[in-house]
């Protein structure tokens, strides 16, 4: 029988675990739930997922020595996938609380400014386009028009416009995912997007069972 890959699903003391983990087990995964970052040793993947304050998450990324481990891991390109705050973390500063960010890639997270007729925080059903067509996280999707559940306040805005790999309007247009490598992320939450958000896990765990 062939080993399902392990996705190491990883627990910072906040954040939509169990819907996360649940998705990646539906999409095919061996999920643990980590806490230190000896822990990621023996996995094939890593989905860092989030809700709530990005400063609360940064700082228990940074107490419990992950933040070092994921820069790491991401580095050498192994499978990787942040949700929500796992992808506002990954860049160098946002708006919210001022909160200097993990660096990983060079960029800012801005709140949104919008119109009155405009609700802030983003919640709902919105499309996407998406910029690498030949991105492995998102085989058995169409380019355009894939619609995926938000709930955010911020946005990313990556220095280097080649790591866009999805985009979305509310507003303004803004980075709905990214991609370099093997390392994804995504504003987004696939948990709560159906059978859409579905395929994305599917997709990565298929690169996880790659590596």
């Amino acid at each position: 029988m062939k080993t399902l890959p392990r996705i190491a699903v990883i627990d910072y003391g906040m954040g939509n675990l169990r819907s996360v983990a649940k998705a990646v087990e539906a999409a095919g995964g061996d999920v643990q739930i980590v806490t230190k970052p000896t822990e990621l040793d023996a996995s094939d993947g890593v989905v860092l997922p989030g809700v709530g304050a990005l400063a609360d998450c940064v700082s228990a990324l940074r107490e419990t020595g992950m933040s070092e481990a994921l820069r790491d891991w991401i580095t050498a390109d192994r499978p990787f996938l942040g949700v929500c705050l796992g992808l506002q973390a990954l860049f160098d500063y946002s708006d919210e609380a001022e909160t200097e960010g993990l660096g990983i890639f060079p960029g800012k997270v801005l709140r949104f400014r919008l119109p009155p007729e405009l609700k802030v925080p983003h919640m709902g059903w919105n499309t996407v386009r998406f910029a690498q067509s030949e991105s492995a996280l998102i085989a058995n999707l169409e380019n355009e028009g894939e619609a995926f559940y938000f709930v955010h306040s911020y946005y990313c805005v990556p220095t280097d416009p080649s790591l866009v790999l999805a985009e979305c309007d509310y507003g303004v247009k803004f980075t709905a995912a990214i991609a370099k490598g093997r390392c994804f992320a995504t504003q987004f939450h696939p948990e709560k997007s159906q059978t859409k958000g579905i395929q994305i896990y599917r997709n990565f765990v298929s690169v996880a069972a790659d590596s």
